[in-house]
């Protein structure tokens, strides 16, 4: 039999999986700990009442003969596609339609299944230190070529350093494809309109796909950041933009989101002068790997576009964010370097010299009972950085100020 060989130019251990088998194995043997939670960005605050509410008129409706769904359009519903185009585009000036957003079970499996429509040999651009579904999908899937040193044949790693703001910079080469995550996820940044115009401008020059996560554009709170790569002109031509539910309105234990593919999104093979439409290819591949999200999540998920699903939501976020606001200031009061936590629920923030990250999450772990994320996880120039995230309850996030108070 043979397998897929990229299973073994990839690590052994997921990120967040050895996060938990530490916190378990410390757990096991102090079982009186009370841990606080603050590293793998789960939501702890319930649904929006809306949403319940629509979930329980939905399951009502599935008991009864007349109003029973079956398979659903692998797309999404009309009615939830059409409520994003006009709530999350149109309504800040971007020119989508709803026939151009494809619902789906999540941000993550999306960025990691979009690479089904790429081949091997493509130069691939991706910010380091980021979220790893971007590396290890193209890992897996062949595209990143054969394991070269620190890194892989086919990425480009653009390094996001103290000196650059966290954000990666345009290169001097040519990619073919790059991924950007605004507001980042490990470091909270978020890419000024400027900073898009750089990439839009270098992606139509160079003819290069823009791969573009803005699964936390609404904790964006500061003017003058996109919340969309749409609201840079002639972004259609070379982006495709992921979002999610999951952190918006705490849907990570319903699981729905969108992928936006405009239908003026072509590429060229290098082989054939013809173009192709990535928004036919994308539309090819989830009709034929993908039968869609059940019917009354996205019932739940079009009531959060309601006036009061909206205020409901921007409530949740705010208190994430205060939460956010609360353990940055007590880095800084402790003197620590400290990014993220404004436009972000996540908090990154500098290690003690001398320290690795790793080690430091040891330290947070055995002395303080504080689970955190190391930032090596996140990339090479994530060493000697901590990721720590507003997810908490509001009572447990206080709690963990006044433990990190004694460091």
């Amino acid at each position: 039999m043979l397998i897929n060989s990229h299973f073994g130019d990839i690590k052994e251990t997921y990120l967040f999986s050895e996060i938990a088998k530490r916190v378990n194995d410390y757990k096991a043997a102090n079982p009186t700990a009370d841990i606080i939670r603050l590293g793998i960005g789960d939501v702890t605050q319930p649904l929006p009442p809306v949403a319940i509410q629509a979930l329980h008129e939905a399951v009502d409706e599935m008991a009864r003969a007349e109003t029973f769904r079956g398979y659903g359009p692998e797309q999404g519903y009309d009615f939830l596609r059409e409520a994003i185009a006009v709530h999350d585009f149109k309504a800040r000036g971007c020119d989508i339609e709803p026939d151009e957003i494809f619902v789906s079970d999540g941000a993550k499996s999306d960025t990691a299944n979009f690479t089904d429509l790429f081949g091997d040999g493509n130069i691939i651009g991706i910010s380091n230190p980021v979220y790893p579904v971007y590396l290890d999908s193209n890992v897996l899937a062949g595209h990143a070529g054969s394991p070269a040193g620190d890194g892989y044949q086919n990425i480009r790693y653009l390094d996001c350093l103290e000196e650059n703001g966290f954000k990666p910079q345009i290169p001097d080469g040519r990619l073919d494809i790059v991924y950007l995550c605004s507001p980042n996820n490990p470091s909270g940044v978020a890419l000024t309109r400027d900073d898009l115009k750089k990439w839009v401008d270098y992606a139509l020059a160079n003819k290069t796909l823009i791969l573009y996560d803005a699964a936390y554009e609404s904790f964006i709170r500061e003017d003058g950041i996109p919340h969309s790569i749409y609201e840079i002109p002639e972004a259609r031509k070379v982006a495709v933009e992921f979002r999610s539910f999951s952190k918006t309105a705490g849907f990570t234990g319903l699981r729905c989101a969108y992928t936006v593919v405009p239908k003026t999104l072509e590429v060229t093979m290098s082989d054939s002068s013809k173009p192709l439409k990535l928004h036919a290819m994308w539309l090819r591949r989830q009709t034929t790997k993908f039968n869609g999200v059940p019917y009354i999540v996205q019932r739940a998920a079009a009531a959060l576009y309601t006036p009061e699903g909206r205020e409901q939501i921007r409530k949740t976020i705010d208190l994430y964010l205060e939460n956010a606001k609360t353990i940055r200031s007590v880095f800084e009061e402790k003197g620590f370097k400290v990014w993220g936590g404004i436009n972000s629920p996540y908090v990154w923030l500098k290690v003690p010299e001398g320290m690795t990250s790793w080690q430091f999450f040891d330290e947070l772990l055995h002395r303080y009972h504080i689970v955190g994320t190391p930032g090596s996880g996140f990339g090479t120039r994530g060493e000697g950085y901590f990721r720590l995230t507003g997810f908490g309850s509001p009572e447990k996030t206080r709690e963990a100020a006044e433990r990190l108070r004694r460091i």
